[in-house]
């Protein structure tokens, strides 16, 4: 996948099917809009994506990081992991838009002509219906629409996935993650909700308890889930999360500040993969939370740790 970053002199050569959009937490809706981008290719037409980077809550709302920041500044998934997930899916360009004041204030029209028809050579956009980008926010669907034939390409307007009774989008993606409700999240993203990171050194007591664990340290613009204990799986060497590729290990994640053990607050996630023994430090990690298993607590002893860790683990042992 070629990705074009941090920049807004760019052309691509080949006609494009592309989507439009913010794509935070690419849940089944975004799904749906890809599919429609990707039967495109039968035109031979190459699959782009363009998204805004940062996204615009993060530039309109003064995102600064973790601490002290409401959730709606935190994203369900981070570049890297959106990097990932459209390079499963197949497509062929990314682009991440730098979004900032000189870029925010490009008129609709003018966007629609330099951006979409010149710059990236579209043939046929598609995008949801709540679409808005430009100055203030003005360039829509119905403006597209409009343009499209004069500027040289289809526009189709991808309506909601509904699920439940709801209309599915990142801020009911966002409401079940905040819950804790791992089942419902997954069943909206189409997969389970995605920690990755880099493997860290941690104090290793797992390992003396018997438990050997891997520690990651989340981004700090990542929306995590409440503290506490959920079963996972953890796939740690890159390749497709599809039809059973790649290693994938059953685990326990403890989201959270070790309060047994750590008197150091640094939020992360630690796992103990069943059947794992291998040294991966260093390595890139995605660690998928299935479901929530109980709230973190304090132990008064590590003994009275290990005794709840067999009970945990003898817990997920009796899950699919």
């Amino acid at each position: 996948m070629e990705i074009i970053a941090n920049t807004t002199q760019f052309y691509l050569q080949r006609e494009t099917a592309a989507a439009i959009g913010k794509f935070d937490g690419i849940h089944i809706g975004h799904r749906r809009l890809l599919e429609e981008v990707m039967s495109r290719r039968k035109d031979g037409l190459a699959v782009c994506v363009f998204t805004f980077d940062p996204p615009p809550a993060v530039v309109f709302g003064g995102h600064s990081g973790r601490k002290g920041e409401a959730s709606s500044m935190l994203v369900l998934n981070t570049r890297d992991e959106k990097r990932l997930l459209f390079e499963r899916m197949g497509v062929d360009i990314l682009i991440e838009f730098p979004l900032n004041g000189e870029t925010a204030a490009i008129k609709p029209e003018v966007f629609a002509y330099e951006i979409l028809a010149k710059q990236m050579n579209v043939r046929f956009l598609a995008a949801g219906r709540d679409l808005s980008f430009g100055a203030k926010g003005a360039g829509n669907a119905a403006l597209l629409q409009k343009l499209g034939p004069e500027l040289g390409f289809d526009f189709m307007t991808i309506d909601k996935v509904c699920m439940s009774g709801y209309e599915v989008s990142s801020t009911l993606v966002r409401s079940k993650v905040e819950e804790g409700d791992m089942e419902m999240a997954e069943r909206l993203l189409g997969m389970p909700y995605m920690i990755a990171g880099k493997v860290e050194r941690g104090n290793q007591l797992g390992r003396t308890l018997g438990f050997p664990t891997i520690n990651i340290s989340p981004a700090e613009n990542k929306l995590l889930p409440p503290n506490g204990v959920y079963f996972s799986e953890v796939r740690y060497n890159g390749m497709l999360l599809s039809h059973g590729r790649g290693a994938l290990y059953r685990g326990i994640s403890n989201v959270g500040y070790k309060p047994t053990v750590s008197h150091n607050p640094i939020l992360g996630v630690e796992t103990y993969l069943y059947d794992f023994e291998e040294e991966i430090y260093g390595e890139e990690v995605e660690i998928y939370l299935y479901k929530f298993h109980r709230p973190e607590q304090r132990f008064d002893s590590v003994e009275q740790l290990r005794e709840q860790l067999k009970e945990d683990i003898a817990a997920r042992d009796k899950e699919p």
